[in-house]
């Protein structure tokens, strides 16, 4: 199973970055294909732009997951019967919704916004277990614990970390690999909400050794996971 770590710098509009995602699919030629956390909007703390999973707004996302033969993890905001989520939206390979995952850990302003996600989630694709987690479930050990006794092979994070986390990154990415899982993580490059994000995108390979780094810039690092 190829996977692609995908790493943006967003559009002010989401409709453009839905345009990019497609492309991004399409360029990637993995099976998964992961972007960072609230990848759709960009890091914008703003609940009234939350979307619901059946808004015409995912199509092209949809035709190029169809077309690509791909799985697409999405970050969006998310508005669902319990409340607004910061979100990773999976999208399969019939271009049909699968499911999302909602942020658990949430965390500085994102707490008076948005709902926590009240479930893991373990996506089967090829025979592994993908576990989703969003930026600062990361940080938190018991996330990846939870994530690794539920079976997972993979732990997969969709984040946003700012110049000066590079630390941040290399702990926690290597703390959830030390598991025995392999990790992959897809943050933005560049400025968004605010912040300028590292990059520094990639794949960790169980025990913590890395398999592929990207650097500051937009592109995607492809690894092919396997069971450990």
């Amino acid at each position: 199973m190829r996977v692609a770590a995908i790493q943006t710098t967003p559009r002010p509009g989401l409709d453009a970055n839905a345009v990019d995602h497609a492309r991004l699919i399409g360029e990637a030629g993995a099976r998964v294909c992961v972007f960072p956390e609230l990848s759709l909007t960009g890091y914008r703390l703003d609940p009234g732009a939350a979307l619901t999973e059946d808004d015409p707004r995912w199509s092209p996302i949809r035709e190029a997951c169809a077309a690509h033969d791909a799985f697409a993890l999405v970050g969006a905001p998310l508005s669902t019967p319990a409340g607004t989520l910061i979100a990773t939206v999976v999208i399969g390979p019939d271009g049909d919704t699968l499911g999302h995952y909602g942020k658990r850990h949430l965390h500085g302003p994102e707490s008076d916004l948005f709902t926590p996600g009240g479930h893991h989630l373990l996506l089967e694709v090829d025979g592994l277990l993908l576990g989703l987690a969003i930026c600062y479930d990361a940080a938190v050990p018991a996330h990846a614990d939870e994530v690794s006794a539920g079976g997972a092979d993979v732990y997969v994070v969709s984040a946003l970390y700012a110049t000066g986390a590079e630390g941040r990154i290399a702990q926690q990415m290597g703390r959830a690999a030390s598991l025995g899982l392999w990790v992959v993580m897809a943050q933005f490059c560049g400025p968004t909400g605010g912040y300028d994000a590292c990059g520094g995108s990639g794949v960790w390979r169980p025990g913590g050794e890395v398999d592929v780094r990207l650097g500051r810039e937009p592109g995607n690092a492809r690894a092919t996971p396997a069971r450990p």
